[in-house]
């Protein structure tokens, strides 16, 4: 029985609000399930130390949302959670609170390299797991008129770094990239099917 069959007799939870996890999760063809509607608010929690290294904050922000779940799981149950951070120079990029940060942090990231970080942390029964995986975003220069047109059309305000790397801004805006692509769009896939045998 390879080890996609053998996740597939456990329950699996993925614990996040994000379409695109689920979508990737789904790709890997792993079955599971979602948080209840009362752990929704919890996991959208993102609060962590001010000396907390800063490439160290998505793992950090995954064990986080992670605890809400230890008293649930049982004998057959599997916790994934995840965050992932956007990170310029020694600056997180969070959500847009608006348009105008929108185009704040878009005009951040033009013409220049940053690095995309997400955390994992895994959890059964008997013992917890966590890991990163950071890849790097090189973005040709955006026009301002190429930044109002994505803000409007795709109003990516619920994406770390204000852009979904899937969306028409990756598709004409990205020069380079190095690292996994899923990692970016929110789930490094490739190591957490990895990481997964060790669950089994």
């Amino acid at each position: 029985m390879n080890l996609l069959n053998q996740l597939n007799n456990k329950k699996i939870i993925l614990a996040s609000t994000s379409p695109r996890r689920k979508e990737l999760l789904e790709h890997i063809g792993i079955r599971f399930t979602l948080p209840l509607k009362e752990d929704i608010t919890y996991i959208g929690a993102e609060e962590y130390p001010k000396n907390t290294n800063i490439k160290e904050v998505a793992e950090l922000l995954a064990l986080q949302k992670l605890q809400r779940f230890s008293k649930t799981i049982d004998n057959n149950t599997i916790v994934i959670c995840a965050d992932t951070t956007v990170v310029v120079g020694d600056k997180i990029l969070g959500k847009p609170k608006d348009y105008s940060e929108g185009v704040q942090m878009l005009k951040e990231l033009s013409g220049k390299t940053h690095s995309v970080i997400t955390g994992v942390a895994i959890k059964d029964i008997s013992k917890t797991l966590s890991f990163s995986d950071e890849s790097l975003v090189e973005f040709y220069p955006l026009s301002d008129s190429d930044i109002a047109y994505y803000l409007n059309n795709y109003k990516p305000f619920d994406k770390a770094g204000a852009y979904g790397i899937q969306e028409w801004i990756g598709v004409i805006g990205v020069k380079k990239i190095v690292g996994s692509f899923y990692n970016i769009m929110g789930l490094p896939t490739e190591k957490l099917y990895q990481k997964l045998s060790s669950f089994i």
